[in-house]
């Protein structure tokens, strides 16, 4: 995937680019996104992949401008306007699929194939979401992977999450990527998405995995009841991350949009 900067009216944005088919805008997640993503290449195999970062991830510039949710959702389509994409396919996963189904709301006209992957943005009482922002980062792979220990391993990329150094880098980045997303996440992620996903008008396929211990299944539920004509797909041996546990099979359902 090649890094591209693009300019829009707020900031610079930086954009991985490769592939080649149908344009497909992905939105990642607040864990944030790399060139190498296993999640990305399997996209790229069958579209035109569009990836950009939100400010503060990666090289990306941060932007004190974007305040909140309507500031982010609005930034987003007008990198979709900057990159001169009309109805590309519009996938986010976690915070960005919260974001991509603001877009799909805000905009129903302009987006006719959403594909949502374990989104954040309902809050049922019964089911509530954990606190990603209070927890240590050998917690995090409890909540992200089916299989925990192997999570533990690629979290910490060839070292040990205990080791000083990768945790500093890791605090350190943690902090400026969760500057953004504590904006739409903190204290909980939700924003009023519920009062404005009736007018979602894309043909919509949510992904989730079927041991996603962050965002639970019932929270795919509750989108499809919200969203019409939407259909839920499940997926085994995948948690929250299940683009990097089963990415081949999240394109597959993903390929229900057309």
């Amino acid at each position: 995937m090649k890094l591209e900067t693009i300019s829009t009216h707020h900031v610079p944005v930086r954009v991985f680019e490769g592939g080649s088919g149908r344009p497909l805008v992905f939105l990642h997640g607040a864990g944030g996104l790399t060139a190498d993503d296993p999640f990305l290449t399997a996209l790229a195999a069958r579209y035109r992949v569009y990836a950009p970062l939100l400010p503060g991830y990666g090289p990306s510039d941060e932007c004190e401008a974007l305040r909140d949710m309507l500031d982010v959702t609005l930034h987003t389509w007008d990198v979709v306007d900057a990159l001169g994409l009309e109805d590309p396919i519009l996938v986010g996963h976690s915070l960005g699929g919260m974001i991509a189904a603001e877009m799909a709301a805000i905009a129903p006209h302009a987006v006719s194939r959403l594909g949502l992957i374990a989104p954040a943005g309902l809050w049922l009482d019964a089911h509530p979401i954990p606190d990603i922002f209070a927890m240590l980062p050998y917690q995090l792979p409890q909540v992200l992977y089916h299989d925990v220990e192997a999570g533990k391993a690629k979290m910490a990329a060839g070292t040990k999450m205990d080791d000083p150094e990768w945790l500093k880098a890791f605090l350190v980045a943690n902090a400026r990527q969760l500057g953004m997303a504590g904006k739409l996440l903190f204290p909980i992620p939700e924003r009023g998405l519920a009062q404005r996903l009736y007018r979602v008008k894309a043909k919509t396929v949510l992904v989730w995995g079927e041991s996603d211990r962050l965002i639970v299944p019932a929270y795919g539920e509750a989108f499809r009841a919200a969203i019409r004509g939407a259909e839920l797909v499940t997926i085994p041996q995948a948690a929250h991350l299940v683009i990097h546990e089963q990415p081949g099979a999240v394109v597959d359902a993903l390929s229900r949009l057309g």
